[in-house]
């Protein structure tokens, strides 16, 4: 076995231990933070990385996924002691349909939410703030960059390059679209379609703040906007941090003694079950090799990617 190889296992199995150690410590952590009755309980939950579908977070990789955000909330739901939500969001956006579905859990949460940006949020990471009952941010937080953008690639040079032929039999004109050039008429289907999530960008956007459409699209330019900015825009409610945050959702929701409470770490199954995608992946490139993973994705083709997204 090359050395590459027992590199790759030994860090593995280092990275089992700390998660094991982190599930200890977190659960002698959640033991202290019993809520008083005199308090109102406020919990902080942390959002870091690019919104993407599938399985993100755990030890190794981070990143926002509607599965973990409905993990978070739901056991935020689950303690009645808590009576409100401060997302920390830290992120510069990503996947269309995950943003849309985050979105759609905050917009819907029965307790209150309040957003509290950080270094930037920006894109889908705007987005999935804008249904929150309130928006702090820095005055150098970096949001906005409403708008999207769409990216395709085309490989007959590298295929040609490469010595590879391509032979390709469909049903339907424009079926094989994304494996090669477009034509003039696919550059206007894909312009179409980014002009479609562009204005489902904007509508919620201004159902999230209470503004108008026309409102919206003045500053949906794809424009990043420093937090000093956002707020002379109307686009986040006050300037300040976490602590700023919590005191905003007090004020919005008549709470006269608001406590902050940091998420506890997941179980110690929760952890382990999602880092077992990670360390499998982690293996299967260790023994493949880089040249059948790159054979693998030229299989495998590159979809479109139509994005909420600061690129």
């Amino acid at each position: 076995m090359k050395k590459s190889k027992i590199v790759v296992i030994a860090l593995i199995a280092v990275a089992v231990l700390a998660v094991v150690t982190l599930s200890v410590v977190s659960m002698v952590g959640l033991d202290r933070e019993v809520a008083r009755d005199d308090e109102d309980r406020i919990v902080v939950i942390n959002l870091t990385g690019i919104i993407q579908e599938g399985q993100v977070g755990g030890f190794m990789v981070g990143g926002i996924s509607p599965q973990l955000v409905r993990d978070r909330l739901d056991r935020v739901a689950a303690d009645s002691s808590t009576e409100g939500v401060v997302l920390r969001v830290q992120s510069q956006g990503g996947s269309i349909a995950a943003s849309q579905e985050i979105a759609q859990m905050i917009r819907d949460f029965e307790k209150p939410i309040v957003v509290s940006m950080a270094d930037m949020a920006a894109s889908g990471g705007y987005y999935i703030s804008a249904y929150a009952q309130g928006i702090v941010a820095q005055p150098g937080t970096m949001t906005g960059s409403i708008g999207v953008i769409s990216t395709l690639m085309d490989l007959e040079g590298l295929y040609e390059m490469l010595g590879i032929e391509v032979e390709t039999i469909k049903s339907g004109e424009h079926k094989d679209m994304f494996s090669r050039a477009l034509t003039e008429e696919e550059r206007e289907i894909m312009q179409e379609i980014s002009d479609q999530a562009y204005e489902q960008f904007i509508t919620d956007v201004a159902r999230g703040r209470d503004l108008s459409v026309e409102e919206v699209r003045e500053v949906a330019t794809g424009e990043i906007y420093l937090g000093s900015q956002a707020l002379e825009l109307g686009l986040v409610d006050k300037l300040g941090g976490v602590e700023e945050a919590i005191d905003l959702l007090a004020e919005l929701n008549n709470f006269e003694n608001p406590v902050r409470h940091d998420l506890p770490q997941p179980s110690l199954f929760d952890q382990m079950f999602g880092f077992g995608y990670q360390a499998v992946s982690l293996l299967e490139k260790a023994l493949l090799g880089p040249e059948l993973i790159k054979l693998d994705m030229l299989r495998e083709g590159f979809p479109p990617d139509i994005r909420y997204q600061v690129r």
